[in-house]
Parts: structure tokens; sequence; C-alpha cells
């Protein structure tokens, strides 16, 4: 059996919502929907790709810390709330996971947590060691 273990990026709605947002078991790493929160828990300035690129960030730090890394992406999804923001957002995607091109989705949704939230994004790694 394997150890289960968790890391956190200090999002607010972490301990508000209670998860991780990030879980290990085994080579297997489950990175929760990420959004554009900065360290001290306001939203990232910018548009669609600046907040991707926030998304992403904290994405690669979780599955660094749980002992992954970007290569190891083999899936994420991809939420926005404007279907004009495709190509920014997917050239983030592609310049933080274009290497290990994991299966994707993007898909238009209602809304998201924050409502000036135009992007969330989550993701699943596999380690090979």
């Amino acid at each position: 059996m394997s150890e289960r273990t968790r890391t956190t990026s200090g999002s607010p709605f972490e301990a508000t919502f209670g998860f991780a947002r990030a879980v290990r078991e085994g080579n297997r790493i489950i990175v929760a929907g990420t959004g554009p929160v900065e360290p001290d828990g306001s939203t990232t300035p910018g548009g669609a790709a600046e907040q991707a690129a926030r998304c992403c960030a904290i994405i690669v730090a979780a599955i660094e810390d749980l002992g992954g890394s970007a290569a190891d992406v083999v899936r994420t999804r991809m939420l926005l709330t404007d279907p004009d923001d495709q190509d920014a957002v997917g050239a983030v995607h592609a310049a933080f996971f274009g290497k290990a091109k994991p299966a994707a989705t993007m898909a238009g949704v209602a809304w998201l947590c924050r409502p000036e939230w135009r992007v969330e994004i989550e993701a699943e790694a596999v380690v090979i060691t």
C-alpha cells in the first residue's frame, strides 16, 4: 500500500473549503482546480494570459513539492469564462506543458469561485521513477 501525501499552496479556499492543492498516491499526483490566487489571497491582476500563467505556476510548484515536474503532467483541464480567451490560455498552457503534451480539455463555464477569475486549471501527473 502506498503512502498518500498532500501539499498546499496557501490559497484561502483550501482551508475554507477543506481540500489540498495536490495529492500524491504512489506515482500519481492530482492537482485540484487552481485559480489565479496571489500569495496574499488576492486575484492575479491582468487578463486571461496572466491569470493562466499564475494558475500554471501554482500547479507546477505543487507537483514539484510532491516530487514531480511539469514534464510528468499527463492530463490538464482548463475552464474559461469567456471563449475569446482560448488562444491566450492555450499559449500559456503550451509554454508550461507543451513539451509534456498532456491530454487536455478546454471548456467554457458560466462562473468560477471569484467573479474576476477568467480561468481555472487542474492537472494530473504520473512520476516515472
